[in-house]
């Protein structure tokens, strides 16, 4: 198997001149940012929402690739910086919750109950998985921690979707229900993950005055 650089590497080769190519028709790396995100919420609402898993899949696929390019062209250009992580950053959550809430359109129109409950467990844990994360970034302590990040997330939703649209029985309902206690469990770990560094830092200020 190739390792992680000799991987990188690879999909440097493919997604530099795609890069370079829209750099040179004038896209900036946040013009794709936004393009992918409205093209991945588009897909989901037209295809997953009525149970065009197949096409859907691949549609979605395709514009989240932008995550790839506008980081490519942000380092090609030079223009790296706190902007783009956040708008990045944003626009996953608009995507991300797109998807789950056209399946759940979908599950709700078809009397799927149970994966109602299941997708509606995933986006709400999804949710509180990033705002975890970012809330305790801002208060200056880590939290990159946990079974089911947003790329877990996202092939754990997806390619039982698009496996589902070829016929296979079962994988997408096996899919869902294991991603919600995935992102539970996700949850609960950040929780204790920050509570134990908000912990030690009140120790470390007690010791200090």
């Amino acid at each position: 198997m190739l390792n992680n650089t000799n991987a990188r590497a690879g999909v440097n080769k493919v997604i530099e001149p795609i890069a370079r190519g829209l750099i040179k028709i004038g896209l900036t790396p946040d013009a794709i940012t936004v393009i992918g995100t409205v093209g991945t919420a588009a897909a989901a609402f037209i295809f997953l929402a009525r149970g065009s898993f197949l096409i859907g899949s691949l549609a979605i696929a395709a514009f989240i690739l932008s995550d790839m390019l506008d980081g490519t062209m942000a380092r090609l250009q030079g223009r790296t910086g706190v902007w783009g992580a956040f708008l990045d950053s944003t626009m996953d959550r608009i995507a991300d919750g797109a998807i789950f809430v056209s399946l759940l359109i979908y599950f709700t129109n078809t009397g799927q109950w149970g994966l109602v409950v299941a997708t509606t467990i995933c986006l709400i844990a999804s949710t509180i998985i990033s705002y975890a994360k970012a809330r305790a970034e801002g208060l200056g302590m880590t939290c990159n921690v946990g079974f089911a990040e947003r790329t877990e997330r996202l092939i754990i939703v997806m390619v039982p979707t698009f496996l589902a649209g070829l016929g296979v029985p079962y994988i997408q309902a096996v899919a869902l229900w294991a991603l919600a206690a995935l992102t539970v469990l996700t949850v609960f770990q950040r929780l204790i993950h920050i509570h134990r560094q908000a912990a030690k830092l009140v120790d470390e200020q007690g010791a200090a005055s």
